[in-house]
This record gives C-alpha cells, structure tokens and sequence, in this order.
C-alpha cells in the first residue's frame, strides 16, 4: 500500500516550511520510525518519520524547497522491499534520473553558488553521494580563483593581494532569518529602553550552597541560580503587571498568567521555551522544566509549541561570561531581564569596603507601556528578593 508523506501540521503562527535534509533516497528501505526527511520551520526542525517498513517510492519536494503543512512530499510503500521499487515516477523532479552519487539538490544549489565542481569531490553521503556539507567544506578551502565564474562571484570571492583572502556566503537558515526579522521588529515597533542595577548574590549563593546536595537527593534535579532569578521575576510581575503585559494595536493586554520564556542557546541559534504557568511553580519543577528544554535545545527536538507564546523573557548572557549588556525584546512582550557574570567586586557596606559576588542585571522594557520609574522598582523588586531570598518562599 502506498502512503503519502506530508508536511506535519504547522501552527498558525507558522506559515510555510522548508525541506531541509531527505535522510533517505527513492528507492531506500526504511524501518519503522527511521527519520526520513528533516522540515525546517523558522522556529524548529520538525522529522517525519517512516510509518512502517518499506520503501520510500518517490520524493516530490526537493531539498531548499518551500511548502506548506499537509503538502505531499513523497510517497512510501509499506511492506515493500528496495529491490522491489519500480522506476521512479517523481511528480516534480526532473526526468533524467540521477546515479546513487551525484549531488542532491541542496548540494548542485550550493555547488553552483560556490563555484565547487561536484565531479572532482568524493561524496560523504550514502553510497558516495556528494552532499552539501562537501560541497560548502570544499568551498572553504578553496584557494583557486581562476574556476570562479562572473555568475557566482555574489556566491564566493577571492581576492590576491598579500596572499588569498576568501569569502563565503551562504544563506540563512530559516530560524536566523526569522531571528532577524524579529529583533529588527523589535527595534522599529517599540520604544525601547534599558534600567540597570547590580545584585549582591552573596545571600542566594550561601542558601544554594546549603542545600544544593539535598535539593538534588529529594528532586533529582541541580539547584541552579536560574529557578531564583524565575522566582523573584514571577513576585515582581504580580506587583507590577503593566510588565507582564503586551500591546495589541490600541490595546493593551494584561495578562492573567505568566508564561516565562527562557533563553537557551542552541546548535541552531537562540531559542526561548516556555514556562507555562510560571506563578504555580516551585523551584524543583522550575529546574527540571529548564533542564528538559536545555537538553531537547541541544538536539533539535524542542517542539513548535514549547516554543510559542511567553509573557516575559529571562536571558542568561552571565554563562558566556558578559559582564553587562542591553537585552533586546521579544515580540509582542513588553520587557526582558538580563543576567550577567557574578563576579567579585569592592562595594561599601555600613562605611566599609568589602568584597562581594556581584551581577548587574539589565531590564530592557517598552517605554509606550512601561513608565520608568515602574522599570525601575520592578528590578528594584528582583534584587531585594535575590539578596534575602526568604521572601521567594514567603512572597513578600
């Protein structure tokens, strides 16, 4: 029996998609649950997988390609076996059929971009197939300018002057152009401005250093700083709610729930998933939630949906060791904290100068709906909490 295989339903958030890898060629066996093709939307990389063994008969949407959810990408025949495909019948690939080891259509795009001849590489991909990644490798190591035509000169430049110096240009991945797109929104919709202050994380290092060991041994999870920081931000965000709000044409919308969006780096870029329901969480469950999303961010499996939506945005800068910064924010929310490095550093306490683990944290707001000095007592708020931490438990 043949089964079409199409896009997976896409959210309404997400419009289009693009194909960015088929994992299998036509004529391939392919088990059960085995990734066929990777579809790439601007916010994750969505597998659909083999719904049962067989072979993958056709494929109808090309690598690069743009298509829409629901859209038939291919057909598969269950049950059958790789000598048992007849000729291929692609409804929209070409009619001259390609050898086992000549590029994929990513691949001939970026080759003639590049100005790389396919025919002198050996291939890293099934059966010798030359892929993308050999073409793009080789192109970085090219030193000879004299095969590079006028054509693809926008694609790769070498210039002799001291030396060879080159240049490679490549296209942005879907999640980088959407990336851009959205901070450059963000700067041209909203009025944005940056508060400052600086936190003495002396208190909350001592009470995690107290009980990390046993937290871990009750929850099985590590007390991070980060279930601190989302704690003190949900109490700030109860005392001050044009901060959690958002503005929707000529209104403002005030949100009943905080939905926290954390910022994860990830292979693919920056990406910030949800947690939902913020005020109902502990820290234990706050942990393991941002645990889960760290280790799915690491291998691309974070879903559409863990995606989606947020109220407000924590960003961690301080892990790659930024000592301040000015966040920029996330559309349509209104503000976004930045943490930075805890470093030692002299302050005066009671008239005396003493050292203590400090971090300045930076909350960058819209001023069309945040008035500075609500910005103000709000971060205000995060760092009385954080230097006594008792009031995370006792919300006051």
């Amino acid at each position: 029996m043949s089964i079409d295989i199409k896009v997976p339903v896409l959210p309404e958030s997400v419009q289009d998609a693009t194909i960015a890898a088929w994992h299998k060629q036509a004529g391939d066996f392919v088990a059960r649950d085995e990734n066929l093709v990777d579809i790439e939307t601007d916010k994750v990389v969505l597998e659909v997988v083999a719904p049962a063994d067989g072979v993958l008969e056709t494929i109808t949407r090309g690598e690069g390609e743009t298509v829409i959810a629901e859209e038939v990408i291919g057909v598969f025949k269950e049950g059958a076996s790789a000598g048992s495909q007849t000729e291929a019948k692609p409804e929209s690939q070409p009619t001259e059929q390609l050898s086992s080891k000549d590029p994929g259509p990513s691949a001939r795009r970026a080759a003639q971009e590049h100005g790389v001849d396919t025919n002198s590489l050996t291939g890293s991909g099934q059966g010798g197939r030359v892929t993308k990644q050999d073409v793009t490798t080789a192109a970085a190591n090219t030193t000879n300018t004299n095969n590079t035509s006028s054509s693809n000169n926008t694609a790769q430049k070498q210039v002799e002057e001291s030396g060879i110096r080159s240049e490679r240009r490549v296209p942005m991945t879907r999640l980088r152009a959407r990336i851009s797109q959205r901070l450059l929104s963000a700067q041209h919709d909203a009025a944005i401005l940056t508060t400052f202050n600086e936190i003495n994380m002396q208190p909350s290092i001592e009470l995690r250093a107290k009980y990390k060991d046993k937290f871990e041994k009750v929850h099985g999870v590590r007390l991070g700083y980060m279930s601190f920081f989302t704690r003190a931000v949900v109490g700030a965000l109860k005392k001050f709610p044009e901060v959690n709000a958002s503005i929707d044409g000529g209104d403002i919308v005030y949100h009943e729930y905080i939905d926290i969006g954390i910022a994860v780096s990830s292979p693919r870029g920056l990406v910030v998933p949800i947690l939902r329901n913020a005020e109902n969480m502990g820290m234990a469950e706050i942990e393991k939630q941002i645990r889960g999303y760290g280790e799915k961010a690491s291998i691309g499996k974070l879903t559409i949906e863990e995606m989606t939506g947020g109220t407000f945005t924590i960003s961690n800068g301080g892990v790659f060791g930024s000592l301040m910064s000015t966040p920029i924010l996330n559309p349509p929310q209104s503000a976004i904290l930045g943490m930075h490095k805890i470093e030692d550093r002299a302050v005066v306490e009671n008239g005396q100068i003493v050292v203590r683990p400090m971090m300045y944290v930076a909350l960058s707001y819209d001023h069309r709906i945040i008035d500075g000095s609500e910005s103000v007592r709000f971060l205000v708020s995060i760092k009385e909490a954080l230097e006594d931490p008792a009031r995370l438990i006792l919300e006051v």
